[in-house]
């Protein structure tokens, strides 16, 4: 298996550790989902993707809501988007797109699950789109 731009970095600036200028609340850790540092440059199609998964017991939980921080690049070519979703079961719920160049702190997206009960899988996808 060849390694992408996702995860050539994995446990040093990529995946599940502590990024460089942010730390997360006590007991919470942070995924990378590209790379924490500048310099490195890795060509994308429209369509590529990468998406962190669990699966979680909702219970009786009402709402299951996501935050995030992001650091889009300051430019892209005409005509492509970053894009955020939440999805439950492979299926999107809720999506937002990421200007380009301005960090955003706590994305926040939020789905609602009153009617679900036992295990699903959540996942966060960020993905390159065309607009």
């Amino acid at each position: 298996m060849s390694l992408t731009a996702w995860d050539r970095e994995l446990g040093t600036t990529q995946g599940r550790i502590a990024p460089a200028g942010f730390a997360p609340p006590q007991g919470e850790f942070a995924f990378v989902l590209g790379r924490d540092l500048p310099g490195l440059r890795q060509k994308l199609d429209v369509g590529d993707f990468v998406e962190v998964r669990q699966t979680a017991d909702l219970g009786d939980s009402k709402l299951v809501r996501l935050r995030a921080r992001m650091r889009p690049p300051v430019s892209l070519p005409a005509g492509l988007a970053w894009r955020t979703s939440l999805r439950i079961d492979g299926a999107e719920r809720v999506s937002t797109f990421l200007p380009p160049g301005r960090i955003r702190d706590r994305v926040d997206l939020a789905a609602n699950v009153s009617k679900l009960t036992g295990n699903h899988e959540l996942a966060f996808r960020l993905e390159l789109v065309a607009v």
